[in-house]
């Protein structure tokens, strides 16, 4: 079930990953945080300041 969530988390990385044609798996998965970091930031700024 962990597992299943970490996926879902991480999907938008590994999708991203898979279309530059790199291992997410690779460099220690450093692209893969890169992407995810793009990806849940603006979610995130949106999220807080709708609520402040």
């Amino acid at each position: 079930m962990l597992m299943k969530i970490a996926d879902t988390l991480l999907w938008p990385g590994t999708f991203l990953c898979k279309r530059f044609n790199v291992d997410p798996e690779s460099d220690a998965g450093l692209m893969r945080s890169f992407f995810n970091f793009l990806v849940y930031l603006p979610v995130g700024l949106i999220v807080v300041l709708a609520f402040v």
